[in-house]
């Protein structure tokens, strides 16, 4: 196991903070760690008459838009599933009974801390009285058959880590 040395605070922001560490690894080398710390994220998983209820997006860090399922951030010692109703009615405008963990999932371990749980949001109906979504997003709600969906997968439509896991998920629940 590698042993911390010293630690120093690159970046201290809102959404997360970098940080330099160095190491001593158990060869005895000595080796530096820049790390990503984030408060983790929540992605959901909806199916409605056959359809995954996905939204359009544009990522400027990618520079194009995006088809996810609805997710967002965590704000600091946030529950986790507190915040999937949350977001599930600030993105889709539908509100549910029920949200289902299905699976944590670490897509960038080597240099980020951020823990992404997807849940499946059951018994949900469209509400009139949503949560308004951030003021900063501009979604688009996409409706789709999940084997079109499945299909976009494999030529590269979704490329999303998260919403991938959730229609390979979902495909292998609803349509196998």
């Amino acid at each position: 196991m590698e042993k911390q040395i010293n630690s120093e605070t690159i970046f201290e922001g809102h959404i997360f903070t970098v940080k330099k560490d160095q190491v001593e690894c158990d060869n005895g080398m000595l080796a530096y760690r820049e790390m990503v710390f984030h408060h983790g994220g929540v992605g959901i998983l909806a199916i409605e008459d056959g359809c995954i209820l996905l939204v359009k997006q544009y990522r400027y860090t990618l520079r194009q838009d995006m088809i996810e399922i609805p997710a967002g951030k965590l704000e600091e010692n946030e529950d986790p599933q507190l915040a999937a109703f949350r977001e599930f009615e600030e993105e889709t405008k539908r509100r549910a009974q029920t949200m289902n963990l299905i699976c944590p999932i670490v897509a960038t371990p080597g240099y980020c801390s951020e823990v992404i749980r997807l849940y499946e949001a059951l018994d949900f109906k469209e509400v009139k009285d949503a949560l308004e979504s951030d003021p900063d997003e501009n979604l688009n709600i996409i409706k789709m058959p999940l084997t079109k969906a499945y299909e976009m997968i494999f030529t590269g439509e979704i490329t999303d880590s998260k919403t991938i896991i959730a229609i390979q998920y979902a495909y292998q629940k609803y349509c196998q």
